[in-house]
């Protein structure tokens, strides 16, 4: 997003209780402001966020320095907390497909890489693949084909998801690992510690000593220039400070869950949901990372700011192949039986699952192409799979469509309008008022 078109510097008001100088707090609309808000969008959207040799994280981030001084900037919690909070108030997360698999195999590589337990587990030591498939192998008891494809498929979406790094048959622990909390560190040691050791045959090939030096950097790196956590600058300290303990509890709270819940969440369960001015803070603290506050009726949820133009060059987006699969869901779970009366206008969740065979006979994807990009768009939260009986039900959109805003709603549904019907009299409207 370009900052020359950004309005001048509006000063923020002094905040009763707060012993921060105005001069020193966060500008709105300034250029600083503006791409730190566009950098948590990216990294939210795309992952943690490169960084060249010596720049700086972003306020909300911190900074893994790798030996050659680039980085990648990883966006951090408020107050310490980790969206474990959300258990506390008994509030689903987004869903991990296959979830006990997902753990149990990232508990393998962290077996696998973790090799010295007297220093922080991140970035810790590569490792095989063959090797953390053996260490599942040895945890779950199991060593049949299918436990293998699990595995796999656990390992791809840790991969995704930046918890693991796997390139070339080595896995490492991904910078999502970096912010594991120092408390929990004591946990983490446990459980390696109870893992069982996979019996390892010796390769014919290549030894897994071999595999683990080929994929270590031909120098050492010294202890000045190697692989470090850098703390970011602090992000939301101006805001929290004119509150007391309870009230700043509250407002982290609700800022985890209308982020990270699946669905939006209940006003009447959160104070700074309920209370006008503490909602008012909440905007402020997303609107720092490019989010905004979403009501359905009595619920809540966050979503991306409409004014922010987050699809710069560099950013993660779908592909073609994603964007087609979406499409022909959104036609056959909303388009039609929005148009038959069964869902209302606005809504873009359904209760109407597009059928595998659907998306086979109306696509020209390659099967494998074609279970990649559901693969991927699962991943995301845009689409979920439903069962139906002993058969599988199909697809239907994901968690992801409750944080719409209303322009986006508005722009989907003129996107689905081209893509259905391009050459109807509504289509031709669409491109006209565009075209203006």
């Amino acid at each position: 997003m370009s900052t020359s078109d950004t309005p001048g510097p509006t000063p923020e008001p002094d905040r009763p209780g707060s012993d921060r100088p105005t001069s020193d707090r966060p500008v709105e609309g300034s250029p600083e402001v503006v791409e730190g808000r566009v950098a948590h969008v990216r990294a939210r959207s795309g992952g943690p966020l490169p960084l060249g040799a010596g720049v700086a994280a972003p306020a909300g981030m911190v900074r893994l320095t790798w030996p050659d001084s680039t980085g990648h900037a990883v966006p951090v919690w408020p107050d310490g907390v980790t969206p474990s909070l959300l258990d506390e108030y008994q509030v689903t997360g987004v869903p991990v497909e296959r979830a006990g698999e997902t753990r149990r195999v990232l508990a393998a590589v962290l077996k696998c890489c973790w090799t010295d337990l007297s220093v922080d587990p991140w970035p810790g030591d590569p490792a095989p693949v063959e090797q953390v498939l053996d260490t599942y192998r040895a945890l779950i008891g199991r060593t049949d084909d299918l436990m293998r494809n699990w595995a796999v498929g656990a390992l791809r979406r840790l991969h995704d998801s930046a918890w693991i790094a796997m390139d070339d048959g080595v896995v490492v622990l991904g910078p999502r690992c970096a912010l594991w909390p120092v408390e929990a560190h004591a946990q983490l040691q446990e459980l390696v510690r109870r893992l069982p050791e996979p019996e390892r045959p010796d390769l014919t090939v290549v030894g897994d000593a071999d595999i683990v030096a080929a994929a270590r950097p031909a120098e050492a790196p010294s202890p000045d220039t190697g692989v470090r956590v850098e703390g970011g600058a602090a992000e939301f300290d101006d805001l929290l400070a004119g509150y007391d303990e309870r009230r700043r509890a509250e407002l982290v709270a609700a800022f985890m869950v209308v982020e990270h819940a699946a669905e939006p969440v209940q006003e009447l369960r959160f104070a700074a949901l309920r209370d006008p001015a503490l909602r008012r803070t909440l905007s402020e603290m997303l609107g720092r990372r490019g989010r905004i506050l979403i009501q359905h009726r009595d619920r809540w949820t966050s979503g991306y700011d409409d004014a922010l133009t987050v699809l710069e060059p560099g950013a993660t987006r779908l592909g073609v192949s994603e964007r087609a699969v979406l499409t022909l869901v959104l036609v056959h779970s909303v388009a039609i039986p929005r148009a038959e009366g069964l869902l209302p206008e606005d809504s873009w969740l359904s209760p109407h699952p597009t059928p595998a065979d659907e998306l086979r006979r109306h696509t020209q994807l390659p099967i494998g192409e074609l279970e990649s990009a559901l693969r991927t768009l699962r991943h995301a939260g845009l689409l979920s799979q439903v069962k139906a009986g002993e058969e599988a039900g199909g697809y239907v959109p994901g968690p992801q469509f409750h944080r719409l805003t209303r322009a986006a709603r508005r722009r989907l549904q003129e996107e689905l309008i081209l893509a259905a019907g391009p050459d109807t009299p509504l289509a031709a409207a669409v491109r006209a008022r565009r075209s203006a």
